[in-house]
């Protein structure tokens, strides 16, 4: 059946601000699923109110609404488009439960709109934990015993009945939100309260545990004949108790009988047809018990999920783009050249590669946080590795994690006691995988391990081989290292890092010594089909092999490093920036190069880009790239702290940096240098110092005074940052930082307290500057700008004041000989205004000033980085009208007994933005108050 001629003009419904359990994989389902239906020359219209993303773009759609998601804002939509159906699959929880709203309402009846992509019985039926428990017995799956609860004293009688260990799972939540096992009478009480507060219908469903089972996922797409087809198996390393965002997951999976598995995959079908008769993705997680492979159901989400992402970009097949051109009517069979630009979507993915995805944490944002992991989602951001074995595809995840190893072991960490070991094998941790590592080069044995864990054998011998490898490595020199020692370990994954470590010899020794031997990395294409159709998609990954399926081309290119994994500090905006820059590059005739290792992104689908290199941003990765493509140049502004650090090397290695250079970036870093250069332009700016230890940050201390702003250098998101305000502290805190941070500088500023916080951003091509927006924030100095509440244009910075904001933004620009964009931290105090830092880079605000005023700043920044244009080239026409409020969200409820009160180190998780005409608006007054009644605490 050909696409449904009535459908002429969709809305989708976004997933709003980015919080842990549902990040940017929705910018990434939106934004593909907007351009498949605009293919189709239907008209898009797009409700999202997260403005650091690619989905709110006009590149996007055809009319963009940057407002709360809520029924008010759906019926003003309504009424000013004549919409014939609704997408509501791409946006996560938030846009089911909305979705769910407007039809309880009437508000779908009432405009004649049709909902499309899932059924809302379907979705009822998954989110409620009864009806898909009653559900599933129809279906005759085996699910796990249990009942659902509306209250405390129900809750009581139903665990009394099942015993303990128990499961508690509240209805219509994400993330495993509020979700948790249960051992004992004594954690029960406070569970069950929990449970029953974080689900929105007050209902939680209490199951018997099976704790330490195997846990796997299959993707489904089905379409409007009933036709069913499997996009991917997803293993979970980690075993039942882990929530699967916070699981290391494998692709396809590793240790799952075909027999399993194709019993498995009926029951899918099984499953997703019986929840209703809709035509989209489909996502279905399954236990198996590894005493006798017996399968419970576990949780069907009758949309695009977050594995769905993982699953497009691991096997190339574009499940966002499929699924919503299903829900408009399309068959499989129907879609011709849809996959790798050949094949027919009607088409299951082979792989001849492996994928390894690992979460990334960002547990030091929270004091007192509990690092264990289980039922609840804790991570904030993950990495994916492709390379032709497990081993290779675990070393590169573990490489992408940036959390200072070079891969999985052989790096220098030291390995822990046994005796703090084993409690760490035995309950979860971020760290499980390292602590599995160093159990093995202990000497404790994988039958123990094993027992500790329930993590299956295999993925255990794994591990224990590269052990193994690692010592017969050490018994040789560089010199005397055999060939296909070398060569195995690099088909591996081993870095030349973790090589010379092991060795004793330089990172540069093993490159050389490689090259000699005539072991080299080639590149192979994501082809969806394991090389039986050829295919045209420019997806790549590395490897140590024979043939090279990436060829250079002669054309002029450019390299842009992304901003690796999601963490706070850095999220979705940078990713914003990169895709911006890659579109602009295009513009301007490059052949574009996007390196990332980020499966949730936007600048990782294969389509934006020329040319995808899913590779670590890690040096020996990008630099063998470069090598290989020979670029004009690389472009690192755009992707945070991430390709920021990359800098010196790139200057060291020769590798030109487009835009502002190496040089500027290192200055505005270097507190002397930069303080100097604001004494040559007299610039005021809060006393600082600098210091390598704790003695020295002592004797700077008593020159400043206190209070004291101390932080490291080079980090991002306010990493370790803090005020302190007596000797005592300013040690404790220099001694924390260094034991997390070693051998990095620690900057002193003296504190600024009760000074108001701006902030500018500005476009720089060497010459001329162009402030694209100044914002103040609402929140006093002292809490991160990422957590503060900021407005654009300021709503109460005097004239005078402005001038100097703007003159010394100005003269910043030129002075660190900026090329393309730059950030600059101000506070104000006795109507004077002082420079906290100045960041030549893309910054967390660009995206929500380019929303707000409506203008493609990356774009032409891009364009002036890469000397093809200057400022004086642009017609610069901001729409500025009223103010726009920057909302920061957090994930505090993932946390809930940590320390929830704000301060210099950043703890949002994403943003979202808000519109008003004038400064008597409510909410902007609600808020405002709020600033002041902090003030006078």
């Amino acid at each position: 059946m050909p696409r449904n001629p009535d459908i002429k003009s969709v809305l989708i419904i976004g997933s709003g601000p980015i919080i842990i359990g549902q990040a940017c994989e929705f910018d990434y389902s939106g934004s593909q699923a907007a351009r498949s239906l605009r293919e189709e020359g239907i008209e898009v219209t797009l409700i999202n109110s997260n403005p650091a993303t690619i989905m709110t773009d006009p590149v996007t759609a055809d009319n963009i609404y940057l407002k709360p998601l809520e029924k008010k804002s759906i019926i003003e939509i309504l009424e000013k488009h004549d919409i014939d159906a609704v997408l509501p699959t791409m946006g996560g929880q938030t846009a089911l439960n909305l979705a769910i709203d407007c039809d309880e309402a009437g508000i779908w009846e009432k405009y004649g709109v049709k909902i499309i992509g899932v059924d809302i019985n379907a979705i009822q039926t998954t989110e409620d934990r009864e009806l898909f428990r009653q559900k599933m017995i129809e279906l005759n799956v085996n699910v796990c015993e249990g009942r659902t609860a509306k209250s405390f004293l129900e809750g009581k009688e139903i665990a009394q009945e099942i015993g303990f260990p128990l499961v508690i799972r509240p209805s219509f939540t994400l993330g495993g939100t509020g979700g948790g096992f249960v051992h004992s009478k004594d954690e029960f009480d406070k569970a069950l309260t929990r449970g029953l507060h974080m689900s929105p219908v007050h209902e939680v469903l209490i199951e018997q545990s099976i704790l330490g089972w195997k846990e796997y996922e299959l993707e489904l797409l089905r379409d409007n004949l009933g036709n069913v087809i499997i996009i991917c198996s997803i293993e979970n390393v980690d075993p039942m108790g882990v929530h699967t965002g916070d699981s290391i997951t494998v692709a396809p999976a590793m240790t799952l009988p075909d027999t399993v598995y194709q019993n498995m995959r009926d029951l899918a079908i099984k499953m997703m047809n019986g929840i209703g008769e809709f035509a989209g993705g489909c996502n279905v997680q399954f236990a198996v018990n590894p005493a006798d492979d017996s399968i419970v159901g576990i949780e069907i989400n009758p949309r695009v999920s977050r594995s769905s992402a993982l699953a497009s970009k691991a096997t190339g097949y574009p499940i966002a783009k499929i699924a919503s051109k299903l829900a408009i009517g399309y068959n499989l069979d129907e879609l011709k050249n849809a996959i790798t630009g050949n094949t027919s979507a009607y088409f299951e993915p082979s792989l001849d590669y492996v994928i390894v995805k690992i979460p990334r944490w960002n547990f030091d944002k929270f004091q007192g946080v509990d690092r264990q992991l289980g039922l609840q989602m804790k991570s904030v951001g993950e990495v994916m590795g492709i390379g032709r074995n497990f081993q290779e595809a675990l070393q590169k995840a573990c490489q992408s994690l940036e959390i200072k190893r070079n891969g999985l072991g052989a790096d220098g960490k030291g390995l822990k006691k046994q005796e703090q070991i084993l409690p760490g094998l035995e309950k979860p941790s971020w760290d499980r995988i390292f602590q599995i590592y160093d159990a093995f080069r202990l000497g404790i044995s994988l039958r123990t391990i094993q027992k500790l864990t329930h993590i299956d054998k295999w993925f255990l011998n794994q591990i224990e081989e590269l052990i193994e490898l690692e010592k017969e490595i050490e018994t040789y020199n560089l010199n005397s290292l055999p060939k296909n020692i070398l060569l195995q370990a690099k088909q591996k994954g081993y870095a030349d890092r973790q090589i010379a470590h092991l060795l004793k010899c330089l990172e540069s020794d093993v490159y050389n010594k490689r090259k000699e031997l005539n072991i080299n990395r080639v590149w192979k294409l994501v082809d969806t089909c394991a090389a039986e159709f050829a295919a045209e998609t420019p997806y790549y990954y590395s490897t140590f092999d024979e043939e090279n399926e990436s060829v250079a081309s002669n054309k002029k290119k450019i390299v842009v490093l992304g901003a690796g994994p999601n963490r706070i500090g850095q999220g979705i905006e940078f990713d914003y920036c990169c895709v911006h820059g890659v579109l602009a590059a295009k513009e301007c005739g490059y052949e574009t190069i996007m390196i990332n290792c980020n499966p949730e992104t936007v600048s990782t689908d294969f389509d934006i880009s020329d040319k995808l290199y899913f590779e670590p941003v890690f040096w020996e990765h990008i630099y063998e790239i470069i090598e290989h493509e020979k670029p004009e140049g690389v472009i690192v502004q755009l992707g945070g702290q991430t390709a920021l650090k990359l800098a010196e090397k790139l200057e060291r290695y020769g590798i030109k940096i487009l835009g502002t250079s190496y040089e500027a970036l290192d200055l505005a870093e270097d507190r002397g240098s930069f303080s100097d250069l604001l004494k040559k332009n007299k610039i005021p700016y809060p006393q600082f110092g600098v210091a390598k230890n704790a003695d020295e940050a002592l004797e700077v201390c008593q020159d400043l005074g206190f209070p004291l702003l101390v932080r490291p250098s080079y980090v991002l998101g306010g990493q370790s940052m803090k005020i302190v305000i007596n000797e005592e502290e300013l040690e404790e805190h220099v001694v924390r930082t260094l034991r997390k941070i070693p051998n990095n500088r620690i900057l002193l500023d003296h504190f600024l307290d009760g000074a108001i916080e701006a902030e500018a951003d500005a476009i720089c091509d060497g010459k001329d500057v162009y402030i694209i927006g100044i914002m103040q924030h609402i929140e006093p100095a002292g809490i991160h700008s990422g957590d503060s509440y900021a407005v654009l244009p300021p709503y109460n910075i005097g004239d005078l004041l402005l001038h100097q904001i703007e003159d010394y933004t100005r003269k910043i620009a030129l002075e660190l000989k900026t090329v393309g964009l730059l950030n600059i931290q101000f506070a104000i105090k006795d109507d004077k205004v002082y420079i906290i830092e100045a960041n030549p880079r893309a910054s967390r605000t660009v995206p929500f000033i380019c929303k707000a005023y409506q203008e493609p700043y990356v774009n032409y920044a891009t364009k002036i980085m890469l000397g093809e244009k200057t400022i004086q080239d642009f017609d610069f026409q901001p729409v500025k009208k009223g103010y726009a409020i920057k909302i920061p969200v957090f994930s505090f409820e993932k946390f809930p007994n940590v320390n929830k009160e704000l301060g210099p180190e950043m703890k949002s998780t994403g943003e979202a933005i808000y519109f008003i005409d004038d400064l008597r608006d409510e909410f902007f007054r609600k808020i405002y108050a709020e600033r002041n009644l902090y003030l006078s605490r």
